[in-house]
């Protein structure tokens, strides 16, 4: 399997918690998608002669192109891949953007599957993280995209916001389940050090809120989510049915694809491409036929590492047989110690030759897979 992904820089705001490349100025967009479509050419080589089985505009806010930079993308994409007959095309899109119009020119395009920024429901917390759009914006937005044909729906939340209790966060749980999507993404607030609220921070502005409180927040949306016949089959991702996305699934089980667009990563199994982040020095690198990116060749240990990182993340767990296979590496043997002190306080378990985080500790996922992390 392979994926591509194009990054679209470009957003209407800055929200304050979001460390992604875009910019709120506009005059660049249309030369920006112009270059992602030569870049397109110039990276047609890159995946393995398979067919893909998805494609994911990201960003940025990729609900802002029109229908000709849409199109033109599309048209490159065709030209250079061939995509599998069941497809999966996503867009993410903020409601704000989100009118029939709009709707009914990304269905006509071949888009199939939304991603849908709301983060929350509740005013405060819109307007606390700098969120465009309303409460009523959000809801509406996503009840048009269901009917006019929009099955395939994932809404990314956000909990851990700065509150005195948790009434907010069950309140929005309780307007996401009104609203029946097959998929959520929940994340939990993060402060990073190049945005508005790490800026904040730096300056007292703002305080992070304590790790029980978002881990009880965590716990909140898992019960919730549980009883609502949600599979939590990523830390922070949750499927009905087993409508996974599959684009996210390939990122997480290791398959190769592509990343076009300034800020955009690719990734071929045994490297990395960070395209540059910058828009105008994309534009001239692109116009000059060179691809402004920095490559890393992964080693063994990062390769071993990469995959514990994703993998361990899944319901699907980290499978001991193959890494016995490929790295000939008995990870039960060189970390027996860290392994069985985890066994022991209910955090990991291993069946099957599959590793697997316990419900207890995916609360401190980034921790063990910190300590088993091999060095060469």
């Amino acid at each position: 399997m392979a994926s591509l992904y194009i990054h679209i820089p470009f957003c209407k705001q800055a929200c304050y918690y979001c460390d992604f490349h875009f910019s709120t100025n506009l005059s660049l967009k249309a030369q920006v998608i112009e270059a992602i479509c030569a870049e397109i050419d110039l990276q047609k080589d890159y995946l393995p002669k398979v067919p893909l089985n998805s494609v994911y505009f990201g960003g940025g806010t990729p609900s802002l192109l029109q229908e000709a930079e849409l199109s033109a993308l599309f048209t490159q994409i065709h030209r250079h891949f061939s995509l599998k007959p069941q497809v999966e095309i996503t867009l993410e899109c903020n409601p704000d953007d989100l009118n029939r119009e709009q709707l009914s020119m990304l269905k006509r395009q071949g888009i199939n599957r939304l991603s849908v920024g709301v983060q929350s429901f509740h005013a405060e917390h819109l307007k606390y993280l700098n969120r465009a759009h309303d409460s009523k914006k959000a809801y509406e937005a996503i009840q048009l995209a269901q009917d006019i044909g929009f099955e395939n729906l994932s809404l990314d939340l956000i909990y851990g916001i700065p509150a005195e209790g948790h009434q907010i966060l069950e309140e929005d749980l309780k307007k996401v389940g009104s609203l029946n999507p097959p998929h959520i993404s929940a994340y939990c607030l993060t402060i990073e050090e190049k945005t508005v609220f790490g800026n904040w921070l730096k300056k007292n502005k703002i305080k992070q809120v304590e790790d029980e409180f978002a881990a009880q927040q965590f716990e909140i949306l898992l019960n919730f989510l549980e009883s609502s016949l949600f599979e939590q089959y990523e830390i922070s991702n949750f499927a009905r049915n087993q409508q996974y996305s599959q684009h996210n699934c390939n990122y997480w089980i290791q398959e190769s694809y592509l990343g076009v667009g300034p800020g955009a990563h690719s990734y071929n199994q045994y490297s990395r491409q960070y395209n540059i982040t910058n828009n105008t020095y994309y534009i001239r690198s692109i116009n000059n036929r060179e691809i402004p990116c920095t490559l890393e060749i992964l080693t063994r240990e990062n390769q071993i590492n990469e995959y514990l990182m994703t993998s361990l993340r899944t319901i699907w767990g980290t499978d001991l047989r193959y890494l016995a296979n490929k790295f000939d590496l008995e990870l039960i043997l060189q970390k027996k110690t860290i392994l069985e002190r985890y066994m022991q306080f209910g955090l990991i378990q291993i069946e099957d030759n599959k590793l697997s985080l316990t419900r207890k500790g995916k609360l401190l996922a980034d921790e063990i897979i910190r300590e088993l992390f091999v060095s060469e």
